[in-house]
């Protein structure tokens, strides 16, 4: 794996934002009918997630997103800003609703069904981030999710790489992974998970093998991206560079709610490789992060340290 030196900038996070809701049976699903369950709802969006995450380990994230003329978009500003994430440069788009994510778990805390309204994020222009040229070129590092449009993420991607900054990103979804496939040669981080990830290479990674994993991480390598790590939910994650690869086990913990525990790890891996520490031992503090985010009742937990990550490890 190719050294990658930082700077001391802020890490640029570019994408998502919204409100998630989130309903967790309480008996086996049926279809067709109302469940009886638990619902809660938090502040949500893949990069607006990671952003947090960030900020809460000490890191300095800057959020480029949309939200919506509306109260529930004022107030995801508000609260984000005073998580510690710099939300100055988001925009406020007056003719769509606030990002919404709707999620139903079974009695188990899986995912069953989700489904999303990001309309507000469609609304980014390129030409905002061009404007913000200037942000690019002072980043330590940058994130991205699939969310954006193809034109603006294509912009985002570009910007960065002139710039010279290290570019991490989430595909987010099945039907929105194959937006980063053109750019995996420039990718320095990607975390899909299994299904994302069998979106991005040639065959399918089944559930739950993790052989099928790392090999899809070899996958992504070969394509150009310098460090792919596949997440496994609660068997773990699989990781490969040019260099190396292997399996990270999950670290068991009760599951009140599953929704950013993704974003938590590719949140602790990009502040851990910033701050550092090795690949093996950056991997095992997104998994400890994922298995915090995992017993937390909202998307991000709100506790969240390094020290925590390394007691979770313990």
């Amino acid at each position: 794996m190719t050294e990658i030196e930082f700077s001391d900038g802020p890490v640029l996070v570019i994408g998502s934002a919204g409100l998630d809701v989130v309903g967790r049976a309480i008996s086996p699903l049926q279809a067709g009918t109302s469940n009886p369950g638990t619902m809660r709802s938090s502040l949500g969006g893949v990069a607006r997630n990671v952003a947090e995450n960030l900020a809460r380990l000490g890191t300095e994230p800057i959020l480029i997103s949309a939200v919506g003329d509306d109260p529930e978009g004022h107030r995801l500003l508000e609260e984000t800003a005073a998580a510690g994430v710099n939300t100055e440069h988001c925009m406020i788009i007056p003719d769509q609703p606030t990002g919404f994510y709707l999620a139903v778990l079974d009695e188990a805390g899986n995912l069953q069904v989700g489904v999303d309204d990001m309309r507000a994020i469609s609304a980014i222009p390129a030409e905002h981030l061009r404007e913000r040229r200037g942000l690019f070129k002072q980043a330590g590092a940058i994130f991205v999710d699939a969310n954006l449009p193809e034109k603006t993420l294509r912009t985002a991607i570009a910007l960065a790489h002139r710039s010279g900054v290290p570019i991490a990103a989430d595909p987010t979804s099945v039907k929105l992974a194959s937006k980063l496939y053109p750019y995996l040669d420039r990718l320095w981080l990607i975390t899909p998970n299994e299904a994302e990830a069998g979106a991005l290479c040639p065959h399918p990674v089944p559930h739950a093998d993790r052989d099928q994993a790392i090999d899809a991480a070899r996958h992504l390598v070969t394509d150009g991206v310098s460090i792919a790590i596949i997440a496994m939910a609660e068997f773990g994650v699989g990781y490969a560079t040019n260099d190396t690869s292997g399996h990270i086990p999950a670290v068991k913990t009760e599951i009140l709610d599953p929704t950013g525990a993704g974003d938590a790890l590719t949140a602790a891996v990009i502040f851990a490789l910033m701050n550092d520490i090795p690949l093996d031992e950056a991997v095992r503090l997104g998994v400890s992060a994922a298995a915090l985010t995992l017993q937390a009742s909202g998307t991000v937990s709100s506790d969240l340290s390094l020290e925590k990550l390394y007691d979770e490890l313990r």
